[in-house]
This record gives structure tokens, C-alpha cells and sequence, in this order.
């Protein structure tokens, strides 16, 4: 069942560091750039994916195709995609041992929910990490040197 008490919310935005940003935009007026540049400015590593801009940059940030490619641990992976198109992202984070699946608001898909909690990975379903920080008070987090 996906997390929905503000505490365990809390919980998986203090402890991560890397956020992969799946279905990432370089085009600012886009919703995946601007909660991109909440979470930078929030402290966290995000790391874009987006296969139609491997290669470029978004926020100073490479863009990679894929989780796999990363080779980074990833604490949570972001997911702006389609509620039919999130069980390949859904498989990434569990193939890469991501550690959280976010789902953004008005993105709910059961199946991959399930999938990836069975897998042993937490799921925020149709919420944002931009609207949760700071209804919840988060603090900026640190990265570890």
C-alpha cells in the first residue's frame, strides 16, 4: 500500500539524498523542471532520465537514458510519466535498488505500486515532493562529503 501518513512521508524525504527524476524536462515551464529546481535548491542530487535528451544537461545536471546508466545508489526515483507507461520505470528503480518510487500527482497506477512494494521499495502515489517539503517542514538535507 502506497505511504500515506505524513510521517512516513517525512521520513523518505529526510533520508534521501539522490532523486533520479524520470520523464525529466529541459524546457522550464514544464512540471518535472520546476520540481527539478525545488529539489536542487532543496539540497538533494537529482538526477535527470529522459531517452529523447540522453546527453544533454538540465540544471547543470547530465541526462541520462535510463537508471541503469546512472551507477549511482538512488534513494527515490520521480516519476513524470503516464499511469501506462510507469511499469518501465517501475522496473528500473527495482532493477537499480532504488530504495522509493514517487509517483506525482495524478499519476496512480496499482499494479506498478504493488509491483514495486513487493519488490521492497517504498511508493508515494499521486503526490509531489515540491508540495510535500515544505507542508511537512522538511529540512534542506545534506550531502555527505
Amino acid at each position: 500500500m502506497p505511504l500515506t501518513r505524513d510521517e512516513d512521508i517525512a521520513e523518505l524525504l529526510t533520508n534521501a539524498r539522490t532523486i533520479a527524476v524520470i520523464g525529466a524536462s529541459d524546457r522550464p515551464e514544464r512540471p518535472s523542471y520546476g520540481v527539478m529546481k525545488i529539489l536542487q535548491d532543496q539540497g538533494y542530487r537529482v538526477l535527470p532520465v529522459n531517452p529523447q535528451i540522453t546527453g544533454e544537461h538540465v540544471l547543470g545536471e547530465f541526462v541520462w537514458r535510463e537508471l541503469a546508466q546512472i551507477g549511482l545508489p538512488i534513494d527515490s526515483g520521480d516519476i513524470f510519466r503516464r499511469p501506462d507507461a510507469v511499469d518501465e520505470a517501475v522496473e528500473q528503480a527495482i532493477f537499480v535498488g532504488a530504495k522509493a518510487v514517487w509517483m506525482q500527482i495524478g499519476v496512480i497506477n496499482e499494479e506498478a505500486a504493488a509491483k514495486t512494494e513487493a519488490a521492497g521499495l517504498k511508493v508515494v502515489m499521486d503526490r509531489c515532493p515540491k508540495i510535500e517539503i515544505p507542508r511537512l517542514g522538511i529540512p534542506r538535507v545534506s550531502q555527505p562529503a
